[in-house]
């Protein structure tokens, strides 16, 4: 499955790391920048959130929030995000259907690992409409972090 610009987002029920169930209904009125990555506390993945981190004035404002999912545990989530300080949710798919759902997932990936998050961005605007879908097949790539911000600056 693959999601492209003008598709209506999957709704997804998740747990953050407050253990506070989170879904895509609760950003309703506010564009969602939606990142899903493979494994917390890994170098492109601390990459990827570190650049969310820093830049997130821009994305994380009253018309747009942002969220960063894998299927790690809440709990290694909580200390992933503790560790590196990160200043949005985090949730777990730990049962994989929200990265399967949003064409973000791999059957097989390094070291025997199976159903893994594969990295993917998108941006979801305030009516649950994809307006950007970028989905890696590479684990060594990040998403184009320049394209995300000129959706968004087009949506604010």
């Amino acid at each position: 499955m693959s999601l492209k610009q003008g598709d209506k987002a999957p709704d997804f029920r998740l747990f953050n790391t407050d253990k506070k169930e989170v879904s895509l209904t609760d950003f309703s009125g506010k564009n969602l920048i939606v990142h899903f990555f493979p494994a917390a506390f890994t170098g492109t993945c601390t990459k990827q959130l570190c650049t969310l981190r820093d830049g997130i004035t821009m994305y994380h404002n009253d018309k747009s929030d942002v969220v960063a999912i894998s299927v790690d545990s809440l709990f290694a989530l909580a200390k992933f995000k503790e560790e590196q300080n990160l200043n949005f949710q985090l949730l777990s798919d730990f049962n994989k259907v929200t990265s399967k759902d949003y064409g973000a997932y791999y059957n097989e990936f390094v070291f025997g690992m199976k159903g893994v998050s594969k990295r993917a961005a998108f941006v979801i605007d305030k009516e649950g409409t994809i307006q950007y879908a970028e989905v890696l097949e590479s684990a060594g790539d990040l998403p184009n972090f320049s394209a995300i911000d000129e959706v968004l600056s087009k949506l604010n």
